[in-house]
């Protein structure tokens, strides 16, 4: 099950669009194209020398990581593969490019707490939840 607030970007815009005005109870297939899911592939792959990592980090395909550019911007990359010499990673997120497909079912709807609005997220069934 995945809780999500309406409007607040927590879930691919397809999806989101395809739920505007279900009611509970509604199942629904929703085919999202990469464009309106994770996008289109921007960017190749690239290596950087593993001991630009530090030692201690464990490198695993799959786990994602910040890179800062000169500009101060920062940006997620994901590890695709590795070997001792170099990390093989991917400004794409995994999904990029790829064509998406949703089998959803309605099971709850509510209104989103004030708090829920400000942090842009749901808090749990209830509205309440912790900080993270």
């Amino acid at each position: 099950m995945l809780p999500y607030l309406h409007g607040a970007e927590n879930i691919v815009p397809g999806l989101e669009a395809a739920l505007l005005g279900r009611s509970v109870g509604d199942s629904l297939e929703v085919e999202v194209a990469a464009a309106d899911g994770y996008g289109e592939r921007a960017s190749k792959p690239f290596k950087i020398p593993r001991n630009q990592f530090p030692p201690d980090v464990e490198l695993e395909p799959g786990m994602d990581f910040v890179i800062e550019n000169d500009q101060g911007e920062q940006r997620v990359h994901w590890v695709m593969e590795l070997d001792d010499t170099a990390v093989l990673v991917d400004g794409n997120h995994p999904l990029a490019g790829i064509d998406l497909f949703f089998s959803v079912e309605i099971v709850g709807i509510r209104d989103a707490t004030e708090v829920e609005l400000d942090h842009g997220h749901p808090h749990g069934p209830d509205g309440q939840g912790h900080h993270h």
